[in-house]
């Protein structure tokens, strides 16, 4: 009789499980790690089981050792999860889960760095052995009856076991975001938002698909694999720790072994450069970056480097007054400032400048905004002008409010594009469109009959690049350059797309009769009422 298949709802349910055991112990934008950590050390076991027991049916002794170095990557018995599910009583245990990361790491170069800072010893996070201990000893047996081999993983058609984990995967990842609230903005993008944001950009095979503010990746694979996971080149870079380590283990598991995820601080040290030290080129970049990033200039100064004007410099260090750090375009090795320098206190153009100058002759760029970046005036009045008038805004999209995950007020999509033909801006108000689900907003994909929310945005904005109508009364507007010009560039959505709905006239009269005849009806039940009382004798 053949053993059950692990489905994606079985997948689910150790996820779950595994949050319950952390949920009362630490932050769940702490053991977010710890749980995604050992369900990826359970993956690589099993594969890597199923591996070694297929290649035993082919080859023995020696010639078996040479099949197996050759694997993707090899785990020796003390780093496969099946070993520290034996030592769960260990009273070191969370020190043999940590070598175990740590053994993974250092053997398999395309695993190098992979669990970065998550520390499965730590005390700060976990508490001391006491406390520790049973909240490993627990973790280990929720994914213990877990089998992830993938010939014994059920899948659908067209589905592949990576597809089944990797789904699993991002939903709690999104879960996660969702418990972490404030804390989860960084690490995580709505799927329906990443949907429209995939089919705009629109990767081809061939095509490098880049996200300068990944987080955990899965805004990234969504676009990438529109363009087919095996046929475009995968981009990404992440300041954050934790983040960095979701991402590359969402990709593994995706079955993405080439994607190219770099650490570091994106602006003050892209990581991606071409032979010559330049900025690289994108075909498509999408990305959800931080919102009005405050500070976001402070890796151009790394050695307290003051750049004001000497003489005030001197002034200001007389007077015993700190010294200011002011940001320059001429800072900037990689010119992406050259058309002004964004307020230190709101660092939203500072990414989408270096998303533009990221761009191939033919890139698209789909990045969430808050509306602020589209009317703010100032330095950041000055690029959004020069932005237009070199014509590669292609269009805004409004979305609903607390959509996203760490903050409530409703964002934008903005569009941007090289070689545009036209010098139209297509603006869509799309902030009416949702449904409420949980504590959160979320747009409707048309399932169970609800209206496509995400294919409403997409249709409108293939019409308009297909040059076909795409005006829809108090959704969506294509303005000329002159509009914009007339409006001194503001992008603001409501100059562009009328919404405002004419409240419906009272019929006083109506109204003042159906007051005298809730009159009457209260005087017929005082009266009955009293009648009752009567005949109570009270």
């Amino acid at each position: 009789m053949l053993s059950k298949k692990t489905t994606f709802e079985d997948i689910k349910n150790a996820l779950w499980a595994g949050a319950n055991t952390f949920r009362d112990n630490i932050d769940a934008s702490n053991y977010k790690d710890y749980v995604l950590s050992m369900l990826f050390v359970k993956y690589l076991s099993d594969t890597f089981e199923e591996s070694v027991e297929n290649l035993k049916k082919d080859y023995e002794g020696i010639r078996l050792e040479r099949q197996i170095a050759n694997l993707p990557f090899v785990l020796k018995e003390e780093y496969t999860f099946g070993y520290l599910l034996k030592n769960k009583y260990a009273v070191d245990i969370g020190s043999k889960i940590s070598e175990a990361l740590t053994g993974i790491e250092s053997s398999n170069a395309i695993l190098s760095g992979i669990f970065r800072g998550i520390d499965f010893n730590s005390e700060n996070n976990l508490g001391k052995k006491e406390q520790k201990n049973p909240l490993l000893r627990t973790l280990l047996d929720d994914f213990a009856d877990l089998d992830l081999r993938p010939s014994h993983i059920e899948t659908k058609d067209n589905e592949v076991p990576a597809d089944v984990v990797g789904d699993a995967y991002e939903y709690m990842i999104g879960e996660f975001a969702t418990m972490a609230g404030k804390k989860a903005g960084s690490f995580f993008t709505p799927q329906q938002v990443s949907e429209v944001m995939a089919q705009i950009v629109n990767p081809q095979e061939k095509d490098r698909v880049y996200d300068p503010t990944c987080g955990s990746g899965s805004l990234l694979i969504r676009a990438a694999k529109k363009g087919g996971l095996d046929k475009v080149s995968i981009y990404g870079q992440e300041v954050n720790n934790s983040a960095i380590s979701m991402a590359r283990m969402n990709m593994f598991i995706h079955d993405i072994k080439d994607a190219h995820i770099a650490w570091g601080d994106t602006l003050a040290n892209p990581q991606h450069l071409d032979s010559d030290g330049n900025l690289m080129k994108f075909d498509c970049i999408v990305a959800n970056m931080p919102f009005s990033k405050d500070k976001w200039a402070e890796g151009f100064n790394p050695g307290g480097e003051v750049s004001v004007d000497e003489e005030e410099s001197n002034k200001s260090t007389k007077k015993g007054k700190k010294k200011e750090f002011k940001m320059e375009s001429s800072l900037d090795r990689h010119h992406r400032f050259d058309l002004g320098v964004p307020p230190a206190s709101k660092g939203d153009w500072a990414f989408l400048l270096h998303m533009i100058a990221s761009m191939s002759g033919n890139g698209r760029v789909a990045a969430v905004a808050p509306h602020g970046v589209l009317f703010r005036g100032a330095s950041e009045g000055r690029i959004r002008q020069s932005i237009i008038d070199k014509n590669l805004i292609d269009a805004v999209i409004g979305l609903p409010e607390n959509l996203f995950y760490g903050t409530s007020i409703p964002a934008c999509i903005v569009v941007f594009k090289r070689g545009r033909t036209t010098t139209d801006i297509l603006f869509i108000d799309a902030s009416k469109d949702f449904k409420k689900e949980k504590a959160k907003n979320k747009l409707r994909d048309g399932s169970n009959g609800e209206p496509n929310d995400i294919k409403k945005i997409v249709d409108t904005y293939k019409a308009f690049v297909n040059g076909e109508n795409a005006e829809q009364e108090k959704y969506s507007h294509v303005a000329t350059l002159s509009e914009i010009q007339e409006n001194e560039y503001n992008l603001n959505i409501p100059r562009y797309v009328d919404t405002f709905e004419e409240e419906e006239i009272i019929d006083l009269e109506s109204v003042n009769k159906e007051i005298a005849d809730i009159k009457i009806q209260i005087a017929l039940l005082e009266k009955e009422m009293e009648q009752c009382m009567k005949e109570l004798g009270l």
